[in-house]
């Protein structure tokens, strides 16, 4: 067994204040959106990563890795959604193994409402609190570790068939969820 490397007194200090500030965040998160919209913190990503989708559907599998989260989690919150009127599932034709989770105008209508006060709410207890520069190196650093951490998962994942649906109504692409709801094209 190797030698391990302990943290240092700033890496203590950084990963105390990350842990830390996460979980303060992700509660306040879920506490507002439950209070005002009955949504969970997942449940939101969920709406707003389909709503940045084109003609707002991802293949579920996509969607699970994008939230970070397992294939039966998302199943599982994709059927109380659908229970709710927000989304559907739809299969693709040409690739039976393919389920689809596909934003209905209600789940859109609902992040509508519920976008602005989270967005508010994340601006106020996280960037407000910090510089621009704070901001950067912040991004940079959680960045470069994301992408060290879904590297050789990036690599391995399979090359996926496209069933997109026709291109009545698809939207713009969001950059990100906090970019807020994107609108159906005209």
């Amino acid at each position: 067994m190797g030698h391990t490397r302990w943290l240092n007194e700033e890496e203590k200090r950084a990963w105390s204040a990350f842990t830390n500030a996460h979980a303060l965040l992700y509660r306040r998160i879920e506490q507002r959106l439950k209070r005002d919209f009955g949504l969970s913190g997942l449940q939101y990503e969920i709406l707003a990563r389909l709503s940045g989708a084109p003609n707002r559907e991802l293949r579920m599998a996509e969607l699970a890795g994008a939230l970070v989260n397992s294939k039966s989690g998302l199943t599982y919150q994709i059927g109380q959604m659908e229970k709710s009127g927000w989304v559907r599932r739809r299969s693709c034709p040409s690739d039976e193994r393919a389920v689809y989770a596909v934003l209905d105008d209600a789940g859109m209508a609902l992040l509508e409402r519920a976008a602005p006060g989270h967005v508010e709410l994340v601006r106020e207890l996280l960037f407000d609190a910090l510089s621009p520069e704070q901001v950067r190196a912040l991004a940079d650093g959680l960045g470069e570790a994301s992408r060290r951490m879904t590297g050789a998962a990036d690599e391995a994942d399979p090359v996926t068939v496209d069933c997109a649906a026709s291109a009545d109504g698809g939207v713009a692409p969001a950059d990100h969820p906090l970019s807020g709801p994107t609108s159906p094209r005209p």
